[in-house]
């Protein structure tokens, strides 16, 4: 902070009384101090003569009763010259001779006086300076603003330091040395670099019991303090940094508690060097009432804090540290907090790896900001999760997220977006649903770029008429998938459709073979600086088929016999693959598996092999009903009914059902050796 900073925010007020004429009546102390050599040397004194200049812009309207404002010269009495603003103000009804007006002159205070007047400091303190900054949350921010209020104003340099444990609800508690404070600010008024490298910002300092700064502590009382030459080494020693030996020689200290419900908080720590008259009782008294005023803006800002700090804590949680997909579909995300105004939102993502070289890729949007978004949103990630477990379609998905929507809205109301993507590497078929969600966009390789057209449906928690509906298309290898959140696409100062054609552009001619990470850097281009922007999720997929050579489809009659060439299919195919080891218990499955379906679905039955991650071995009949395990009886014998899916529940890693347009796929999947 420069010395002409301190002389331009520093400003005393002289006020003297004249008559019609200009001619001064009375003068109050200040004034007569500033502009006379001696107490009475203003009084008859012509306003033009103790102010040069007046006699045209003020004298005049003085004469005629008008109100008048104007940037003068004032030579002081001890002969230096400053710019003034002075204002005359008409006094009505006044008797002729007597006070005719009041004039105001607002003069800078001279560095080296501005610690003599109380009015001065307390005006600049406290109706100057503190409403300036008291409304910000951001407690960096605040601490910066209060030291940049005291210094120049109360003091030459100081810091604020807070308790550790009130910034931070995990911080352990006081050890034997002392409760650690952090410094979050500190100011100096000589533009000295030293004190910045003696008192770092953030640093973490715990001061000894019997000190200034414990006492303080200790009983929430003002401690002043006076440094002489040996008290600023002793200091400089204990800290070892010698250059505190010379910024604090013969300085005066004060510390000021920062007080709330909770406590003591911290303390302002406040230093005068010896070029300036030392803290006094009044000084005290002014410095206390600051610090009890800013107290309130500190808790305030710290609450917040700790508040945005947890559900920040809470939001990170939820989201997925992992994606997983099939081998060949590279999958890259981007998620971006929200600005400091709005921060904490309820966007999320996901890409689940399903059995059969399939993925579920999934973007939402819980409506709202905050703790209660972020919890709703792990409340839907969870049921997503699951969902994609189960293998349900995406529009039977949605649905059951908008059940559970509705039953949390019994509680309080919610509502949601989502698009639901689920791809098959196999068949290189896609499924989308959306509910409420801005349209996925599709990139093809070496074309334009297009927003698919799905179904429109309510958000989730809103309710329809309808069910949702699916749309199912085939893509093309190499096309890029891209699902994202309204806040990349739209804000108060940009029309949403403005946002859809940048986007569009963004993933234009040629973007199908650029690498995902730069896409989406591209994507967020002029988002970051958008003071009002809410989060952003977005998701990208390369989309692939894998290898040939890695997957075998077959389609057998409904009859007994085709049982036994199931059994010869995949002994060839998996001795082709070199996976010898695992074909009789391959066998053995694809067995009981294609039994069970000429038995109760009838029709033909599909048979698929894919060697992708594991080994998937799927079998598809026309039912829709879903298999059933029996259970064992009281001797431990297996009914004879159900008797193949206890066969491949012990021999496979895992297995399941889901359901296919047509009917349904029963599934089993072993590691590979």
């Amino acid at each position: 902070m420069s010395h002409n900073r301190a002389m331009e925010s520093s400003t005393r007020i002289l006020i003297l009384g004249t008559d019609s004429s200009g001619r001064i009546l009375q003068s109050e102390r200040n004034a007569a101090a500033v502009l006379a050599a001696n107490p009475d040397g203003l009084l008859g004194a012509s306003l033009d003569e103790v102010i040069p200049g007046a006699r045209e812009p003020l004298l005049e309207a003085v004469r005629h009763g008008r109100e008048r404002t104007a940037m003068l010269a004032v030579e002081t009495a001890d002969g230096a010259t400053l710019d003034a603003v002075v204002t005359v103000h008409p006094m009505y009804g006044a008797e002729p001779g007597g006070l005719a007006a009041l004039a105001v002159v607002r003069v800078p205070v001279p560095l080296a006086d501005r610690f003599v007047d109380p009015a001065v400091i307390r005006r600049a303190l406290l109706d100057d300076g503190l409403p300036r900054i008291g409304s910000t949350l951001d407690l960096e921010l605040l601490a910066r603003g209060l030291m940049d209020v005291l210094v120049p104003h109360f003091c030459n340099s100081g810091a604020l330091m807070l308790l550790e444990s009130h910034l931070d609800a995990e911080e352990a508690p006081a050890g034997p040395a002392g409760p650690p404070l952090r410094r979050m600010a500190i100011a100096f008024d000589d533009g000295d670099p030293a004190w910045d490298a003696a008192f770092p910002t953030g640093e973490s300092v715990v001061y000894p019991a019997g000190t200034p700064y414990a006492r303080c502590l200790e009983a929430g009382e003002p401690e002043l303090t006076a440094l002489g030459g040996e008290g600023a080494a002793r200091l400089a020693e204990v800290w070892q940094r010698a250059p505190v030996a010379d910024l604090l020689k013969g300085s005066s200290m004060l510390l000021l508690p920062i007080m709330s419900a909770a406590g003591v908080l911290g303390f302002f720590v406040c230093v005068r060097n010896v070029a300036h008259r030392p803290f006094d009782r009044y000084d005290i008294e002014i410095g206390m009432e600051f610090a009890a005023r800013a107290s309130s803006h500190v808790e305030s800002a710290r609450q917040y804090s700790l508040e945005r700090a947890t559900a920040l804590t809470l939001q990170r949680s939820l989201l997925p540290t992992g994606l997983s997909a099939p081998s060949p579909i590279e999958v890259h995300h981007r998620y971006l907090p929200g600005s400091r105004l709005i921060e904490v939102g309820g966007d999320w993502y996901e890409s689940i790896a399903l059995p059969g070289a399939r993925v579920a890729l999934v973007v939402g949007d819980v409506a709202g900001h905050g703790v209660k978004a972020a919890v709703t949103m792990g409340r839907l990630r969870t049921s997503i999760q699951t969902l994609a477990e189960l293998e349900l379609p995406p529009a039977e998905a949605l649905e059951r997220l908008d059940s559970l929507m509705r039953t949390l809205g019994d509680r309080e109301p919610h509502f949601a977006t989502c698009a639901y993507v689920v791809y098959d590497a196999v068949s290189g078929r896609c499924e989308v649903a959306s509910a409420g969600h801005l349209p996925p966009l599709l990139a093809p390789p070496g074309a334009a770029s297009h927003f698919l057209a799905v179904p429109p449906a309510p958000p989730l928690g809103v309710g329809g008429d309808g069910p949702i509906v699916s749309r199912e298309f085939t893509v093309e290898d190499g096309t890029l998938l891209f699902l994202y959140t309204d806040g990349l696409v739209e804000n108060r100062a940009r029309d949403i459709d403005d946002g859809l054609a940048r986007l569009q552009r963004t993933f234009g001619p040629g973007a199908a073979s650029r690498p995902l990470r730069d896409l989406c850097q591209d994507a967020l281009d002029g988002v970051y600086d958008d003071q009002h922007r809410d989060d952003i999720a977005m998701l990208v997929a390369r989309l692939c088929r894998i290898p040939e050579d890695h997957h075998a489809t077959w389609e057998l009659p409904a009859e007994p016999a085709a049982v036994r060439r199931a059994r010869g299919l995949v002994r060839d195919r998996l001795s082709g693959w070199g996976l010898d080891e695992l074909a009789d218990s391959t066998v053995l499955m694809v067995s009981e598996l294609v039994t069970n379906a000429i038995r109760h679905a009838g029709g033909r039955v599909g048979l698929r092999l894919v060697r992708e991650g594991g080994l998937v071995c799927e079998v598809f009949d026309s039912a829709d009903g879903r298999p059933r395990v029996r259970p064992q009886d009281d001797e431990g014998d297996m009914p004879e009914s159900g008797r193949g899916l206890h066969v491949v529940g012990r021999l496979a890693q895992r297995w399941g059902v889901r359901r296919t347009a047509d009917g349904k796929s029963v599934w089993c999947e072993q590691e590979l050796p």
